[in-house]
């Protein structure tokens, strides 16, 4: 869709611009379809972690449709607090918000194995941290200083790599076909259908244009669902099944889960909250460098960060996940050229109308756990690359090498050690108690904790001491950001 049919150059930088509606509501959907895979596939993980909505005839089934209805409800509302803003909340900006990846590997240990009863730890936890993420607002410019990218870089790099196991395990036939020791797993029909969608992905977005290369992990997954289909993998009277036991039109429940306070659980999301706050403060800068051609206000900065977490908190009363916002979308705005808000503003209102019609949530229930494994083995594998990009961007002098060195051999190695152990058996942190041992568990938190306090402790007297004899002057030019 061409810029120039919608509005003048002035206008299409102007974030107020409201480009005619026959324009205005394709370009918001565009920007759903976007990010619609990413934003929806946080709840399947959690509640595969969890052991519980997997197969039509499972009693928890409708729990698992609930939380997918209210990942697609509180994205398009803390989308509205972005793009309309309430008071200080809100950047006013077409910021696009989303269910984020960086809480998941803290979310599995705290659901592992207990099914439905986990969730009222979790969501007190989301509700308190997105709390305390909102108050991030208020000195967000402040603490900049503390997560320079060797931090931030560090920690993406760590989640990606705590999430790359999930994509081979749903690739090869889903977590409770290998926990069975069911024969299929690891079998050809269920790597067939998860690399018709890598397969799909990589070639739309290599070697197509527009919407087609941005939006090309939700069409493959689409082929991938009609491959499933016509392999016998996915029975229709499955899809109907689905359809039909789900609910036309149904409204959020607060505290449907209850509230429990659990330590680890709110501890684990304040941390990750720091690193979801700057993440939002890169979006909108990137926002405003690639729509508007200038540098984000203080003031859109802090309102972006408020609505971050005044939106988790309110999605953590209703059973939904923490938001945080979708840095593909800046990239649509950088290739449409358009920045008005408003047209984000559609975006939203067709996202809290999918979250209010449990059918939706329905067919994507019935989205083969091999086809889902194709796509995030890509969305997956691209938060690791993210985090290289973003540590491309560090000096890499002695005193940095060390730094990565200490916090990456603790977190990763912790994360193999204690993740990988059977339930019951000694693990590395088995002494410790159960607060310390789930936050020490995902390896992220362990790891970001030990580069922030080297990073602010350890003297700058080795920053200038050259490293060329051991990594060849290595040091990039790039930036990355943690994709949804």
């Amino acid at each position: 869709m061409a810029a120039s049919s919608i509005g003048t150059p002035e206008q299409l930088r102007d974030p107020n611009y409201t480009p005619p509606i026959s324009r205005a509501v394709p370009l918001g959907i565009q920007h759903v379809l976007a990010m619609f895979v990413s934003n929806v596939t946080p709840a399947i993980i959690v509640a595969n972690a969890a052991g519980f909505g997997f197969g039509s005839n499972s009693p928890d089934f409708p729990e698992l449709l609930y939380m997918i209805q209210m990942s697609m409800l509180f994205a398009g509302l803390a989308t509205l607090m972005q793009t309309i803003g309430m008071g200080p909340v809100g950047a006013r900006l077409p910021v696009v918000q989303g269910t984020s990846f960086a809480f998941i590997p803290i979310m599995i240990p705290l659901v592992a194995g207990k099914g439905v009863d986990a969730l009222a730890a979790l969501f007190g936890g989301v509700l308190i941290g997105g709390l305390f993420h909102a108050a991030l607002g208020t000195v967000i410019g402040k603490i900049r200083f503390a997560l320079p990218p060797l931090v931030t870089g560090l920690v993406v790099t760590m989640i990606g790599l705590a999430l790359v196991k999930v994509g081979i395990e749903y690739a090869a036939g889903g977590v409770p076909a290998k926990a069975s020791g069911a024969a299929s797993y690891g079998g050809l029909m269920s790597w067939s259908a998860a690399l018709v969608v890598i397969f799909v992905t990589l070639g739309l977005k290599f070697f197509a244009r527009g919407m087609l290369s941005i939006s090309a992990v939700l069409v493959g997954i689409m082929v991938g669902y009609v491959y499933a289909m016509a392999m016998g993998m996915l029975p229709v009277d499955k899809i109907t099944g689905s359809w039909s036991n789900a609910a036309a039109f149904a409204l959020p429940q607060p505290f449907k889960y209850g509230f429990e306070f659990s330590v680890a659980a709110v501890i684990g999301f304040c941390l990750m909250a720091f690193v979801s706050a700057v993440e939002t403060v890169g979006d909108v800068s990137g926002i405003c460098k690639g729509g508007a051609g200038r540098e984000a206000t203080d003031k859109e900065i802090a309102g972006a960060t408020y609505a971050d977490g005044l939106g988790t908190a309110v999605a953590g009363i209703f059973g939904g996940f923490p938001n945080t916002s979708f840095s593909q979308n800046v990239g649509l705005i950088a290739m449409t050229g358009v920045m008005s808000r408003h047209v984000v503003t559609f975006g939203a209102i067709f996202l809290i109308i999918c979250g209010l019609v449990p059918k939706v949530g329905g067919v994507i229930r019935t989205i083969p756990i091999e086809v889902l494994g194709g796509g995030v083995i890509v969305m997956f594998g691209m938060v690791v690359a993210s985090g290289i990009s973003m540590l491309s961007d560090v000096n890499w002098n002695r005193r940095n090498m060390v730094i990565f060195a200490v916090a990456l051999s603790i977190g990763l190695g912790l994360q193999l050690e204690v993740m990988n152990v059977p339930p019951g058996s000694p693990n590395a942190l088995q002494h410790l108690p159960d607060t310390l041992r789930i936050l020490g568990a995902s390896g992220i938190l362990p790891a970001a904790l030990i580069a922030i306090v080297l990073n602010l402790i350890l003297p700058q007297e080795l920053s200038d001491e050259s490293i060329d004899e051991v990594s060849g002057g290595m040091k990039g030019q790039n930036t990355g950001k943690l994709p949804h």
